[in-house]
């Protein structure tokens, strides 16, 4: 399951899910990708089999590798059965326990530095707790700012704290291009939207990031939205 959608910013819920695949004893996979890092996440409690992230993210460092928490017997079974050669999970534990953490293939050893400095960071902030608070007061900021503008929120429930929609306003003139620009130009860069059937666009609110940096972001907006307007 992925934990963090960023296409809508849902938050699905792990402890839900758990419950599940442990009542029909199933092997519990958690993309974690865009949350690992940003929030607590009990992976023995969750009976979480294998957990999935990447070096950059919540944690804040570079993309370039990704890494797996795993059930170590459950990784075992995974022996000879690889369907992919630079995807064979198994064989590259093995290789990191035989040969003193060693890439199968060319080292990123660029961006196992930046990892290494980013936990680094994680560590001076005070941990995933204290990450997970200012993310949780930067997206409070950001939704609640936005939303006293018009635009509207595309989901109401399970919105995570790192990433979230909004729908086109309806009442004003709006040109995404056009806006997009505008923050640009003025320091700030947003996503497009990613669902089909609505248009919407998305704030991102992770990374060095603070709730003073998301008051000057919607200020922008506000300006903006007052100067289309006249």
């Amino acid at each position: 399951m992925v934990h963090s959608e960023t296409t809508s910013g849902i938050l699905n819920d792990l402890e839900e899910i758990a419950a599940v695949t442990q009542e029909k004893d199933l092997l519990f996979i958690v993309d974690a990708m865009s949350s690992f890092g940003g929030i607590p996440i009990h992976v023995a409690e969750l009976g979480i089999d294998f957990l999935i992230s990447s070096s950059n993210k919540c944690i804040q460092g570079v993309p370039g590798f990704s890494f797996v928490f795993a059930n170590k017997a459950e990784l075992e079974k995974r022996k000879n059965i690889s369907r992919s050669l630079s995807l064979d999970l198994y064989d590259q534990y093995r290789v990191m326990e035989n040969e003193n953490g060693k890439w199968r293939f060319t080292s990123p050893t660029h961006t196992v530095l930046a990892f290494q400095q980013a936990l680094k960071e994680l560590e001076l902030e005070g941990g995933i707790e204290t990450r997970y608070s200012r993310y949780l007061a930067n997206n409070h900021v950001l939704r609640q700012k936005i939303t006293e503008m018009g635009f509207q929120p595309f989901i109401q429930e399970y919105q995570g704290p790192f990433i979230t929609s909004f729908l086109y306003p309806k009442d004003w003139r709006f040109d995404f291009n056009h806006f997009y620009q505008h923050l640009k130009q003025n320091g700030f860069v947003i996503y497009p939207g990613k669902i089909s059937d609505h248009d919407c666009f998305r704030i991102g609110n992770i990374g060095e990031i603070y709730p003073e940096d998301i008051l000057e972001l919607t200020a922008i907006i506000k300006d903006y939205k007052e100067n289309i307007n006249d």
